[in-house]
């Protein structure tokens, strides 16, 4: 069995108590470490002195008992202290636990015999000011003050006994010592002190959730930094920025940056900075490759879908892919003559191109093709097939509009002189029952009359040997295929035969041969509704 003298377990005891207040990570990171403030604030005293040290923990009342260890000439004392102060008078390192709370740092205290001293503060980070004090016992006065760094002079004053850094940097660390004149010329001098500026924050990592993500994917950024117990109500701001001075965000209390859709020319090096009380930290560049889909499964939709197009009706060319990320460039083409009938480009995977008015020269087959970068590829072939719409009809048909009064004395008329044109050629009205048409020889007429007109009777109610006979149609007879005798074919279903007028009620007189008298007049008023197209 190994024996320990009571001087060795005293070294180990101290020793686990260092390993303890030593920083940490993982699950005990989550403890807080407790922490000892001095008044007043110098490590460095004169003998007989006192300094009082205040342990701070995170679960802490007043009421219950703090543990204390003073280490001192290689021997570990333990005591307790109903509430969170202590009064020291003794030289040594001491580490204070509070309940709930790790050990704190281990503070050195030296309570100097000297006659001359320099005195520092406990512990000093970045950016806070940092003040050393010469200090003479007795009553002589000093006269001047010389202050060294690393053996240089920094600050030589005869007015104050005090050394001011406002903001003190990483780089004010070192050794500091200080001379003093006296009236007599006597200069009294300090031993070293080694002064060691701690670090506020240390250097920012920027982390992100992918480093290699997909166009149109979100990804979040992350400064990540610690401040240190002592520190922890101090209040950092943070910003992200991208290669090129390509600032992400503005300077801000979060320390987190989500950017909800990300696409392939955000690609490049990102950083991450954080400020406090003058002090920047820039993390290192982290590399983010945004990846791109390829476009694939071109399809080609016409809107209306289906039935051929009506003739002056808009047709819509939809242009969709299946897969693909960025911005993407549709173009539309007709597939006989493949010229271009437009193009878009757009961060989409759906485009349309709108044609206005459709004409029968638009049938015929369309495609369309789309790339993102990584090629061209093309759609199937869609037929767009137009249907015309009907022709306004030829001629004159029976109407009751507005206006169709002035329309209906014009045809009357212009029939009428016809009909007495024809009347002369034919050399009587003879019988006006159907038959066919014949023209005399020498026989014209007039410019202004219209082909020759067939009488269709329509009504089956009517006697053929009456005279008084109804006709509800007459056709203007365009020439066609002559037949025997010269006569013109004047079939309903004679595709060159249009309506001429429609529901004329006539009563031809029973006139003899060649006469046209007054009666004519009665023989116009019958003629009713009869419209010009």
């Amino acid at each position: 069995m190994l024996l320990r003298t009571p001087e060795q377990t005293s070294m180990l005891l101290w020793a686990s108590l260092l390993v303890l207040a030593a920083p940490v990570s993982g699950p005990l990171a989550a403890v807080p470490k407790s922490m000892i403030s001095l008044q007043p604030p110098w490590t460095t005293v004169f003998h007989g002195e006192r300094v009082n040290l205040t342990c701070n923990g995170f679960h802490f009342y007043a009421p219950e008992k703090i543990k204390w260890y003073r280490l001192y000439s290689g021997r570990q004392r333990p005591s307790e202290t109903q509430g969170n102060t202590l009064e020291v008078r003794d030289s040594g390192q001491y580490i204070c636990q509070a309940p709930g709370s790790l050990p704190s740092n281990p503070v050195r205290l030296l309570f100097s015999t000297a006659s001359f001293i320099l005195q520092a503060p406990h512990s000093v980070f970045e950016g806070d000011q940092l003040i050393l004090r010469c200090r003479k016992r007795g009553r002589e006065k000093l006269t001047t003050v010389r202050y060294f760094w690393n053996r240089k002079v920094i600050s030589d004053s005869n007015k104050s006994l005090d050394l001011l850094i406002s903001q003190a940097s990483l780089n004010n660390s070192g050794c500091y010592q200080c001379t003093g004149s006296l009236e007599n010329n006597r200069v009294l001098r300090t031993s070293l002190a080694n002064i060691r500026i701690q670090e506020l924050f240390p250097r920012p990592k920027l982390k992100v959730t992918d480093s290699q993500p997909t166009e149109g994917n979100s990804v979040n950024l992350s400064c990540k930094t610690q401040l240190p117990l002592e520190r922890s109500d101090t209040r950092l701001r943070f910003v992200f920025f991208r290669d090129h001075g390509v600032i992400l965000s503005n300077w801000s209390a979060s320390p987190e940056l989500q950017v909800t859709a990300i696409w392939r020319e955000d690609s490049g090096s990102y950083w991450c900075g954080a400020m406090t009380s003058g002090i920047h930290k820039r993390s290192l560049p982290l590399q983010i490759d945004v990846q791109r889909i390829p476009v694939s499964g071109v399809f080609l939709e016409t809107q209306p879908q289906g039935d051929p197009v009506v003739e002056g009706e808009i047709l819509v060319l939809v242009c969709s892919v299946a897969e693909g990320t960025g911005n993407t460039t549709f173009s539309w083409h007709r597939e006989d003559t493949r010229e271009s009938l437009g193009q878009k480009s757009q961060r989409s995977q759906r485009a349309e191109l709108e044609i206005a008015v459709i004409r029968e020269s638009h049938a015929g087959g369309y495609y369309c093709t789309a790339d993102n970068g990584y090629g061209l590829i093309q759609s199937e072939a869609v037929n767009v097939s137009v249907r015309s719409t009907p022709g306004k009809r030829r001629g004159l048909v029976a109407a009751g509009t507005t206006g169709g009064t002035f329309s209906v004395l014009l045809a009357v008329a212009l029939l009428f002189y016809c009909w007495y044109q024809r009347k002369l050629g034919d050399g009587s009205l003879g019988d006006t029952t159907r038959r066919p048409l014949t023209l005399g020889p020498g026989v014209s007429f007039h410019p202004m009359c219209p082909a020759p007109v067939e009488l269709q009777q329509l009504y089956g109610n009517v006697h053929p040997k009456e005279r008084d006979l109804v006709y509800s149609q007459i056709q203007i007879i365009q020439p066609g295929e002559q037949g025997e005798g010269n006569t013109f074919r004047t079939s309903l279903e004679d595709q060159h035969a249009s309506i001429l007028y429609s529901e004329v009620k006539t009563q031809l007189q029973d006139d003899s041969a060649g006469k046209v008298g007054s009666k004519d007049e009665d023989i116009m008023e019958n003629y009713k509704d009869v419209l010009l197209m």
